[in-house]
């Protein structure tokens, strides 16, 4: 049952060094929240390693398995983002980013080779990296006055929620992702105070 409140990532970037017949496979593991964060980390990652030919990544984010990208970056279809994936998936992880960067060796791996290359890049990058199990949280933003605020802040403390942005000013705003296994419940004692407003994200 525990299992269907937490989920298995990463708790930093990690990174690999795998080699084939002078072909170099560096990879590179990071925890993510959002899927636009992928963009950024090839960029620097292109900035940092400019010699290298092949940039293939794959990536897996939230819980319901529906948000995931796999690119092959040139190289032949199916033969590194979705063995990258793969290794994501295997490891039972998410919010993970795993880039391999490839400099090429002057020898051709073929298909098979190159699957094998950036499976064991990924593979080594993620068996390095300390995983940790968080619990899935339900995003929520909560309004209310700033009279409450102290009420607000008990619940949300007792709830044990993480709280991702706050303005707190006469009229009060907070975003926060309540632990799924005890959103309900607070969600109907956050409802129970004066002039609190709940809004789904």
């Amino acid at each position: 049952m525990d299992s269907v409140y937490k989920y298995k990532t990463i708790v930093k970037e990690s990174t690999s060094d795998f080699r084939d017949r002078g072909s170099k496979f560096f990879g590179f593991a990071y925890p993510i929240n959002d899927l636009d964060e992928v963009k950024d980390i090839v960029k620097d990652l292109k900035k940092a390693h400019p010699k290298a030919v092949h940039y293939c990544y794959g990536c897996r984010v939230g819980v319901d398995g529906t948000m995931f990208r796999a690119n092959d970056d040139g190289e032949p279809s199916g033969s590194a983002g979705k063995p990258i994936l793969g290794q994501i998936d295997s490891a039972g992880l998410t919010n993970v980013l795993v880039v391999v960067v490839r400099y090429f060796g002057g020898t051709l791996l073929g298909v098979p080779g190159l699957i094998n290359a950036y499976k064991t890049a990924t593979e080594e990058a993620l068996t390095k990296a300390e995983v940790v199990e968080k619990q899935i949280e339900k995003i929520i933003t909560i309004t209310f006055d700033y009279p409450v605020m102290n009420d607000v802040m008990q619940l949300l403390k007792q709830s044990e929620a993480t709280i991702h942005k706050q303005d707190l000013q006469l009229f009060c705003e907070i975003k926060a992702g309540i632990p799924l296994s005890a959103a309900e419940e607070y969600f109907a004692k956050l409802s129970e105070l004066r002039g609190v407003n709940i809004k789904d994200n």
